[in-house]
């Protein structure tokens, strides 16, 4: 199984969106110092709590700080977007970094109604749903595959990275998103963190695959939350800072990541209830089974870990245990925290 990051930015209260970003960085250099296999940067738009607006700025600047990982999205959200843009985009990336960007692909929108009016170019009326039809022609420019009399054809040979492409990948959390991978013959990464109940998604990806040139067999990754800390209570108090900010959420409140100590006082104030969402927390022994369960359940050869905690140095600490954990090579045994960035 490989062990990979995804990464939304996380933006503690007290600091900046610009502190986040940065601590990116470092994380970045961090995991893959450490040995994991890839690293994903989310998109959301306009948020107190996530400074990933921009994946493509941020793949440009953690592939020249890294030497092994896949860099890429997790995901860019089409519907935002040209497929040509898109395909111009991530053809320079892969044309200055070699085999090792990735091109994840979603159809959320990653943010609010009026953001989403705020991100189109023509307002006048709301966009429609073709999604399928962008993802195709976005495939049809970056393979060189669309019909010799298709008006943008002739795109496909002028992209900038030439000869080099990213791989591309279709991200989700519902049974449509498996569809289309399925019969696209794509890799598939679907979001437990968002959809614990998709196992039986996954299955369905794998049962109709279609064998293409991009991909012989089905490819499946699973996104995961998951805390890691020396001890399960200190795994489990760290914890509260992405809980308040979630509860918070659900109510149609957005807030940067709070202190632990605000968290704790904040949920001890709530009703004792059953989130909708999955993760993964506690010791190194814990979340390694945790994961190890998750990616089972979903017959998934590889895990995104996502991890957010108010402090980046507990961040730091929760990926290199997890990479203890997991014996990946660059993980060394009782290693220090770091001075965060």
């Amino acid at each position: 199984m490989l062990l990979s990051v995804l990464d939304q930015s996380p933006i503690a209260e007290g600091s900046t969106p610009a502190q986040a970003l940065r601590q990116t960085l470092d994380l970045a250099e961090l995991v893959d110092a450490l040995g994991y296999h890839r690293y994903w940067v989310a998109e959301h738009h306009a948020t107190p709590a996530l400074a990933c607006a921009a994946p493509e700025i941020l793949i440009g600047a953690i592939a020249p700080r890294t030497q092994r990982m896949r860099v890429g999205s997790g995901g860019v959200m089409l519907p935002h977007y040209s497929p040509l843009k898109v395909a111009e985009t991530f053809s320079s990336l892969s044309g200055l970094h070699p085999e090792r960007i990735d091109l994840g692909l979603g159809r959320a929108p990653g943010t609010d109604p009026m953001t989403m009016l705020a991100l189109q170019r023509d307002r006048r009326h709301a966009p429609g749903d073709d999604f399928i039809e962008q993802l195709v022609e976005l495939l049809g420019l970056l393979e060189d595959r669309l019909p010799p009399d298709h008006p943008f054809a002739r795109h496909a040979r002028t992209l900038p990275g030439l000869p080099e492409r990213p791989e591309p990948w279709l991200l989700g959390s519902s049974p449509q998103s498996a569809l289309w991978a399925a019969q696209l013959g794509l890799p598939y990464s679907f979001a437990d963190f968002i959809n614990p109940q998709g196992a039986p998604i996954a299955a369905d990806y794998r049962g109709r695959f279609v064998d293409s040139e991009r991909l012989g067999a089905p490819q499946l990754s699973v996104g995961v939350i998951a805390i890691c800390a020396e001890t399960d209570e200190e795994a489990e108090r760290l914890a509260a800072s992405s809980r308040m900010m979630l509860s918070l959420l659900r109510q149609g409140r957005m807030i940067p990541i709070p202190p632990v100590e605000t968290a704790l006082s904040y949920l001890d104030t709530r009703k004792p209830g059953t989130s909708d969402r999955r993760a993964v927390i506690g010791s190194p022994e814990v979340v390694r089974a945790g994961i190890e369960e998750v990616a089972a359940e979903y017959g998934a050869q590889e895990v995104l870990v996502l991890t957010i905690t108010h402090d980046h140095g507990a961040r730091r600490r929760s990926y290199e245990l997890i990479a203890e954990a997991f014996g990946l090579a660059g993980a060394q045994p009782s290693s220090s925290v770091a001075t965060p960035r």
